[in-house]
């Protein structure tokens, strides 16, 4: 994959187009990794004679598609770079651990995590009610959604259920975006509006063939990836945000005990800096944390269904 050293890219704001921070992504630079150093109290919170996936090794399952500034390859077209890559690094130092990163599909790591064939997914996974009955979280992020449509699009603004109401919209299946449109689609059915129609697809390229190609009206996904297409190519625009902010977790198997320590290595690496540089380099600055928390009350535990205050 070609990269684009020194992009401008511009990240729009919740709620607010017109309000946007400059960021610089530098993806020829962004190839080397940022280390940090062995957290001896994140250490400590390991379960006695825990047993990783791969002895001495912290393995972390993330996405295989290009979804950038998430994941994405790096100029070699093997080595896999962004955010969530640089996260997992640091993670695996602050275990003194050696990272295996592991890339896969969407619909690989719940069950990956749940049967100890990877000991931490880093997908963008949204905390919810029900994923915390499966599975245990160490936030590391916020998360908000953004519908995308094509630049010469006729579609202004999506940011209720009426304006999905007769659009085909791209959606990944299991994911709270999915949800978020059938619910919208549910009122705009009982009130008598046209239906929405929720499309999958396989990866990031039908995704975009799909969307320029006048097949679907949108695309409904993370808001970091959503911005960096729309200022790589200049052949899409985000024209709104889903209603919810939610955390991004690191996930792992339910009960097993590693949260907490991932938890405290995030913690480390606020206090330390890393993590801080992690977000300004791809990009993500303002989706950044104040501190990591195990398990916090997430999408569907509240009336608002929405994040709470970020303590600290």
């Amino acid at each position: 994959m070609k990269t684009f050293p020194l992009l401008t890219l511009l990240l729009a704001l919740p709620f607010g187009a017109a309000q946007a921070e400059a960021a610089r992504i530098d993806l020829a630079a962004n190839q080397q990794v940022i280390h940090t150093a062995k957290n001896s109290a994140a250490v400590a919170l390991l379960p006695p004679g825990f047993t990783f996936a791969v002895p001495g090794k912290l393995t972390v399952v993330v996405s295989a598609l290009n979804s950038p500034p998430l994941s994405v390859l790096a100029e070699d077209n093997r080595t896999r770079i962004g955010s969530d890559i640089d996260i997992a690094h640091l993670l695996a130092d602050s275990l003194g651990l050696e990272l295996n990163l592991v890339p896969a599909s969407w619909e690989q790591w719940p069950l990956g995590i749940a049967s100890g064939k990877y000991d931490v997914a880093l997908f963008n996974i949204a905390v919810t009610r029900e994923r915390k009955t499966r599975f245990d979280f160490a936030t590391y992020r916020t998360d908000t959604l953004s519908f995308s449509v094509r630049s010469h699009s006729p579609i202004q603004t999506i940011n209720k259920p009426a304006d999905v109401a007769g659009l085909k919209v791209i959606v990944g299946s299991g994911t709270n975006q999915e949800n978020i449109l059938l619910t919208w689609d549910k009122q705009n059915r009982a009130q008598g509006l046209p239906a929405a129609l929720p499309v999958y697809v396989t990866d990031d390229a039908a995704a975009s063939l799909a969307l320029q190609s006048g097949r679907v009206d949108a695309f409904f996904g993370p808001h970091s990836t959503a911005v960096y297409k729309a200022a790589l190519t200049g052949t899409t625009r985000v024209v709104g945000n889903g209603p919810r902010t939610a955390w991004v977790a690191a996930t792992t198997r339910k009960g097993n005990g590693l949260a907490a320590a991932l938890s405290e290595a995030i913690n480390g690496t606020i206090g330390s800096g890393e993590y801080a540089r992690v977000l300004a380099r791809w990009g993500e600055s303002d989706e950044q944390i104040t501190y990591s928390q195990v398990n916090p009350p997430g999408m569907g535990d509240g009336p608002a269904d929405a994040l709470p205050d970020n303590p600290g």
